[in-house]
């Protein structure tokens, strides 16, 4: 029995035949599925932890260094981010066809060196070393991860797989000042050797529970230079926004490496229309519904990436919390993630007709909790009056869009194409919070006598990210999912 094209590729147990991904039909049991979407969320909370952990580390990095200026420890952000958005596609498509669960333990494995590595650096130049070989791990083990989830759990679970999967990755980021902000207080080097024990645990039950899934059916070399050039491409529009703020937004440094960027994209989109095993299939960006995930998810996390820098700077810059409280404060929103994505997120895709829907709604819900924070700021701290209830609606819109935006996407991916789908729509989310983080950063650089004004311009950037993800989700993703949306979609019609 063969599923239709763009559901899973997963079979009754016992059928001869196999599906496009040529893996044999079988269908995991409820505790399999449940312990293979456990360990590959594990992993992706990893990942989303590191990109956000280190911001409560800088001041205790900065004092054990003296001498350090802000600029050079940014670069201990700024490095992971960059490279991790970099090899996320590179990595997916190497994942289809060399062995997705491969490209998984691989990734893990280089993620939780890095992070030993990070936590023995003697130096920041070191440690910056030591961050680009965690984040070239982690854009291994990714989008790895999530095409491994789509490719081993059946359709009817899918929506609430994926819900899980995103909504820890969007928890680990969220998180990261709070657990950061704990452990900067035995020391800076426990934000990275915690990932060491969870990290070799992960190899283990990574090893021991998930299935091998590849795409048998692609032959010949993989353009090789397509994939330097994508590389290329995202790490110089990634470094470009990172020092927008220094360099000014029009400066000739800022303009041409765009162009370099531009021109690096260009030629790999041309090599991918020649090539017979091209980076990305470009017939991926010619779904309505796949294209408008990639530009709804960067401007998303454009919001989000900004969203919660600026509420630990404002903890921590205009109320003074300490590390710790600070990390407390944003606590209770995160929490509020993952019964939305796992539980609300499903039942209203089909209720409304599609995940699409319920990504506009969650962006609708996001600003509005933004517009809650912007009417109640204040230099006086309020936590339980003025905070708290905008960061619990957040969280709820968090778990809200996060999920429905990669349950819209994956509904345009076929089996063979769940790698490089998966890395191109996590690329999209690195390089939104890349924006976002620039552009917030650019804004805060120019606090005056007043900051609270500076803050409520941070939260109107915030907003208006959030106001057109929405507008751009309203626009290409609500239409309903009829019952053969899934072959039409991945048709590219």
């Amino acid at each position: 029995m063969r599923v239709r094209v763009g559901e899973t590729a997963v079979q009754a147990h016992g059928d001869p035949d196999q599906d496009r991904t040529g893996q044999p039909d079988t269908r995991p049991t409820a505790r399999q599925v449940t312990a293979i979407v456990g360990v590959l969320a594990l992993a992706v909370f990893m990942s989303s932890l590191d990109l956000f952990i280190v911001n409560l580390a800088f001041p205790y990095i900065g004092r054990q260094y003296h001498g350090t200026s802000l600029a050079a420890l940014s670069w201990v952000l700024n490095a992971y981010t960059i490279v991790f958005a970099a090899v996320l596609v590179p990595a997916g498509r190497w994942a289809d066809r060399v062995g997705r669960l491969r490209v998984f333990v691989v990734g893990l494995i280089g993620f939780t060196v890095g992070s030993a590595l990070c936590g023995l650096s003697p130096g920041v130049p070191e440690l910056i070393a030591a961050r680009i070989i965690q984040a070239a791990g982690a854009g291994l083990m990714v989008p790895a991860s999530l095409s491994l989830l789509l490719a081993n759990v059946p359709a009817s679970g899918r929506a609430k797989a994926i819900g899980t999967w995103s909504a820890l990755g969007a928890l680990g980021a969220a998180l990261g000042p709070v657990i950061g902000g704990s452990l900067v207080q035995l020391s800076w080097r426990w934000v990275f050797w915690i990932n060491i024990p969870v990290g070799l645990l992960a190899v283990l039950l990574a090893a021991r529970v998930i299935p091998e899934s590849k795409d048998q059916h692609t032959k010949g070399r993989p353009d090789l230079a397509g994939a330097v050039l994508l590389a290329a491409a995202v790490g110089l529009i990634a470094f470009d926004l990172v020092k927008a703020p220094t360099w000014g937004w029009g400066s000739a440094r800022f303009i041409e490496l765009l162009a370099g960027s531009v021109v690096c994209a260009a030629i790999m989109t041309w090599r991918s229309y020649r090539h017979h095993s091209p980076v990305i299939e470009l017939g991926l960006l010619r779904s309505r519904t796949f294209s408008g995930t990639f530009a709804a998810s960067i401007l998303y996390y454009a919001a989000f990436g900004a969203f919660v820098l600026n509420s630990v700077e404002f903890l921590t810059g205009v109320w003074h919390y300490s590390a710790i409280r600070a990390g407390l404060a944003i606590g209770p929103g995160p929490l509020m993630v993952l019964p939305f994505a796992r539980a609300v997120a499903p039942r209203l895709a089909s209720r409304l007709g599609g995940p699409g829907r319920v990504a506009a709604i969650g962006c609708l819900v996001n600003a509005g909790a933004m517009t809650l924070w912007l009417t109640q700021i204040q230099a006086q701290p309020a936590y339980l009056t003025h905070l708290l209830p905008a960061q619990l609606l957040g969280g709820a819109g968090v778990g809200l869009t996060i999920p429905s935006l990669l349950g819209a996407g994956s509904l345009s991916l076929t089996p063979d194409r769940f790698g490089t789908g998966s890395g191109v729509l996590n690329m999209a989310r690195q390089v939104g919070t890349v924006l976002g983080v620039a552009a917030l950063v650019a804004i805060l650089a120019h606090v005056g006598p007043d900051p609270i004004t500076t803050f409520r311009h941070a939260v109107v950037l915030v907003i208006a990210f959030f106001g057109a993800a929405g507008l751009v989700t309203a626009v290409l993703l609500t239409r309903a999912v009829r019952p053969k949306a899934p072959a039409a979609v991945a048709a590219g019609r």
